[in-house]
């Protein structure tokens, strides 16, 4: 289903024009910081809700239904997908943090590279400009994971989504 999903988000992503994707920018974008924003007290009310209920046996097709869905949005656009993966898998798989946060960061990397797979073989990629973005993702990627080792998490995420939320805000004026 990751598989699959992260593909149809690229196709759907292919299929969209410009125009209306550039639209869907800054509720993407919300959407994103409201699910890392909300990350902890998302957690919390997950422990709690299964604290709470006992479950029964969870079919593959619920399962399978809401992962394909995820990883659509995966392909299609990504930010906050782990985040929204994570939420997914508290309310469905009976299981401890530690092993859903496991199973969503291998799950997304599945997408990712599925999604990634399909667009070089679409003939869509520009590539001096893919080689851009991926010399300023290694660069940055080097230098934020070692300024994320020193800021607090907390402090770091208010980063984030106040960086997300300005670039909500100027995508909506645009």
């Amino acid at each position: 289903m990751s598989i699959a999903g992260g593909i149809a988000g690229g196709v759907l992503l292919l299929a969209t024009d410009e125009e209306t994707f550039r639209g869907f920018i800054p509720f993407l974008l919300l959407l994103a910081c409201v699910l890392l924003a909300a990350q902890d007290q998302l957690k919390a009310w997950l422990i709690r809700w299964k604290w709470h209920h006992v479950q029964a046996h969870v079919s593959d097709l619920r399962i399978a239904l809401p992962l394909f869905a995820g990883a659509i949005y995966g392909g299609y656009f990504g930010a906050g997908l782990g985040v929204m993966m994570l939420a997914m898998f508290g309310l469905l798989l009976d299981d401890s943090l530690t092993r859903l946060n496991a199973l969503k960061s291998l799950l997304a990397l599945v997408i990712n590279v599925a999604a990634s797979l399909f667009f070089v073989f679409s003939g869509e990629v520009v590539w001096p400009v893919a080689g851009v973005m991926a010399a300023g993702a290694t660069v940055g990627g080097a230098f934020g994971g070692s300024l994320a080792l020193s800021v607090r998490p907390d402090t770091l995420r208010w980063i984030v989504v106040a960086i997300g939320l300005i670039a909500a805000g100027i995508y909506f004026v645009k």
